[in-house]
């Protein structure tokens, strides 16, 4: 899962994407409201986390815009504000949560999987699947032809996205971005280490081939 944090409080949105990060998602991060919607706005993100009180544009104005502009991203708005009329208030903006503050993680993280089961598909769908194999995001289990296949956080958000884009090629710029969190090029075979490390662990017993190399181009997943 891609989520964008809109949070001022630095210390809080730095604390929270460290933890998203080792839950195995990948998180960015906006300071203010103009940047926050900037980004929304752009980013392709499966959830967004926004706080209410924002420094030049509060958080509801941002849903409600986005909701305005017929952008359907799951928003969990988060506050201080507790009462009520508040949480009202927010989902009538536009919210499809509401979380107040102080929160626990494992609520928090819980409630991002419930909104992203909800909007997948449209229909609750909470998985991909090529071929034998398959993947379910929320219990994170992968298998190949009912063979229970194990593996690291990082792998297991590497073949999300790949076959979150089955029968498309993915680039290393799109893995770097969405699978790494990184906004540059490292100049390193990080890419292709854990590619091999995946491909062996999916494809190494089986028949057929399924994370296929395009020359010069990148990955696509496909049977």
């Amino acid at each position: 899962m891609k989520v964008l944090i809109i949070e001022d409080d630095r210390q809080a949105a730095s604390y929270l994407k460290k933890a998203l990060t080792e839950a195995g998602h990948t998180a960015d991060v906006a300071h203010d409201g103009d940047d926050g919607y900037a980004m929304a706005n752009g980013g392709a993100y499966d959830a967004l986390i926004v706080d209410r009180m924002l420094p030049k544009r509060d958080g509801l104005s941002i849903v409600s815009q986005l909701r305005t502009e017929e952008d359907r991203t799951p928003a969990l708005i988060l506050s201080a504000l507790g009462e009520v009329d508040d949480r009202v208030t927010g989902l009538r903006a536009g919210g499809d949560d509401y979380l107040t503050k102080p929160y626990a993680f494992s609520e928090l993280l819980a409630r991002l999987e419930v909104l992203q089961r909800r909007s997948q598909n449209g229909d609750g769908d909470t998985g991909y699947k090529v071929a034998d194999l398959e993947l379910d995001r929320l219990s994170r289990r992968v298998s190949r032809a009912g063979q229970e296949i194990t593996l690291q956080p990082r792998e297991f958000r590497l073949l999300e996205y790949l076959m979150r884009n089955a029968g498309r090629v993915v680039t290393r710029t799109m893995l770097l971005e969405h699978v790494w969190d990184y906004h540059f090029d490292p100049q390193t075979n990080v890419i292709d280490v854990h590619v091999s490390r995946l491909r062996s662990k999916i494809e190494k017993g089986f028949d057929k081939p399924l994370l296929h190399t395009v020359r010069g181009a990148g990955y696509v997943m496909r049977d």
